[in-house]
């Protein structure tokens, strides 16, 4: 069973007054679920609900770095600077070359969203629930989407300000400060034709974002054959569908730009993505469509398959061949990399969201 809350917060502060480590999430992992949380649109929550859960993330950006944080992946391979703040941006650059075009894309992203949650609750006293952000409601026109509503307390902003480095001016993250790649405030710089780039995977260069999530691309997408993991994910993750559609389409932080200040050796992509607030979002719309898929048949529910090397350096050819990983090949069994920041759970936990360590539903 889970520790009750309030002696997980007074462990939390007896640790914090004696100045070590101890995250709320390093707790024995639940094992029933009998009350799951229900995760919402985001358009769905009431005023006040949304200014909650703003008022959390700014909260939990503020904290201080933890200690526990202990990247595994070597920087001359991941590509990132070293440790600041923003332990939850580090992880997701840290790891970023074992996490996408992997079979640990899907799993991974299911336990790192719910860790997310976790920390608003335990840390910063959310009580609420996850949102999720139905892109498909605004696909015929993304950029003027009443979506992006510049309330300061309860509204997620809008555009960048191509005036100021595309800082995003309004809403409740206009003094959202973020470290990576280097210290600014958050920034979206949209673009609608964001493949148009000389990259041999963007086959499409002048695809247009918005018709990559589109209703009728999501309802095909949760109708691919039942019980074929590899093929549903390829679509989801595919260099030019609905997942890399958005980021890209966002830039700034959600897209990977490297902001002015940023070092000479920044590398463009989608590294520190986390540090844009939409990105728990958007990662809740994607894990909503697996789990979807996984609901319309046994066969679903159970399947997985995948790789733990992407296959992006030799060619088309080769990821075709293993688009969501080459082997050696990862198992229901395989343990999922956590930077010794919340507890290692296996792929198989990850399966079911009202089984083992998960304890959540969409409406």
């Amino acid at each position: 069973m889970l520790i009750p809350k309030i002696l997980v917060n007074g462990l939390v502060v007896l640790c914090t007054s004696l100045g070590i480590s101890c995250s709320p999430l390093q707790t024995p992992l639940q094992s029933t679920c009998s009350n799951p949380s229900v995760r919402r649109e985001w358009r769905t929550f009431s005023v006040q609900e949304k200014a909650a859960w703003i008022q959390a993330v700014n909260c939990l950006s503020h904290l201080p770095h933890d200690p526990a944080l202990t990247p595994t992946v070597d920087r001359s391979i991941s590509r990132i600077p070293p440790i600041n703040t923003s332990d939850l941006a580090y992880i997701h650059m840290d790891l970023n070359t074992r996490i996408h075009f992997t079979g640990l894309f899907l799993p991974w992203h299911r336990w790192f969203l719910y860790a997310f949650e976790q920390s608003l609750k335990n840390k910063c006293g959310y009580t609420g629930v996850s949102p999720y952000w139905n892109w498909t409601l605004d696909a015929h026109n993304i950029h003027e989407s009443s979506f992006w509503d510049p309330d300061p307390e309860s509204g997620v902003g809008g555009w960048g300000d191509p005036n100021e480095d595309y800082e995003v001016p309004d809403g409740g993250f206009s003094k959202l400060h973020v470290s990576y790649p280097s210290p600014h405030i958050l920034r979206r710089k949209f673009s609608l034709r964001p493949f148009n780039l000389p990259l041999p995977f963007f086959t499409e260069p002048l695809k247009e974002a918005n018709i990559t999530f589109t209703a009728d691309k999501v309802e095909r997408l949760i109708h691919l054959p039942a019980g074929d993991f590899r093929w549903f994910q390829a679509e989801l993750e595919a260099f030019q569908g609905s997942h890399s559609g958005v980021h890209l389409m966002m830039g700034g932080d959600m897209g990977g730009q490297c902001p002015k200040n940023a070092p000479p050796d920044c590398t463009i992509g989608p590294l520190w993505s986390p540090n844009e607030p939409l990105f728990w979002m958007h990662h809740a719309t994607v894990d909503k469509l697996w789990y979807e898929w996984q609901r319309r048949s046994p066969e679903s529910a159970k399947s997985y398959h995948g790789g733990s090397i992407p296959a992006l350096a030799e060619g088309l050819n080769f990821y075709y061949q293993y688009p969501n990983g080459a082997p050696p090949y990862l198992h229901l069994n395989s343990s999922m990399p956590v930077d010794g920041m919340f507890p290692e759970v296996t792929i198989g936990d990850m399966l079911n969201t009202t089984d083992g360590p998960l304890c959540y539903v969409y409406e």
